[in-house]
């Protein structure tokens, strides 16, 4: 039940702060805005783990393979895109898109066994979901 609840608080939060950014890229530019949310990101975490954890942050360059490191750029793009998208779409139309990529992705990454992620049986009930969810974009666009 605390991971249906935590993801979602994140879905929540991933449209919120998709607002915000554009709003902010409105005033000032996208690159800038992207940056600020990057840096005020940084030092929220800087800040929990100063208060709560302590692990040696030269842990982080241990991870193997190293592309796994590339959280950050791609947070910087996710950034970029959601903005882009929230600004020709609106924040709706955006956000199921988001989600429904999300999905086809995540159920790709599973079902190939993408990144170190367990490799999954094929499910006709998934790819059944995913169908349903490009159906609900055509349905909510007209």
């Amino acid at each position: 039940m605390m991971g249906i609840i935590v993801a979602l608080v994140s879905g929540a939060l991933m449209s919120i702060q998709g607002v915000f950014n554009t709003k902010v890229t409105e005033q000032s530019s996208m690159w800038a805005a992207a940056g600020w949310v990057q840096l005020t990101a940084f030092l929220t975490c800087a800040a929990v783990w100063f208060l709560r954890e302590r692990e040696p942050v030269a842990a982080v360059l241990q991870a193997t393979p190293k592309y796994m490191l590339l959280g950050g750029v791609i947070g910087a793009l996710i950034t970029y895109t959601v903005v882009k998208s929230m600004e020709s779409l609106g924040p709706a139309q955006a956000a199921i898109l988001i989600v429904v990529s999300q999905i086809a992705v995540a159920y790709g990454i599973e079902l190939f066994g993408l990144f170190g992620v367990e490799k999954a049986a094929f499910q006709w009930r998934k790819l059944l979901g995913a169908a349903m969810a490009v159906a609900g974009i055509i349905i909510f666009r007209k």
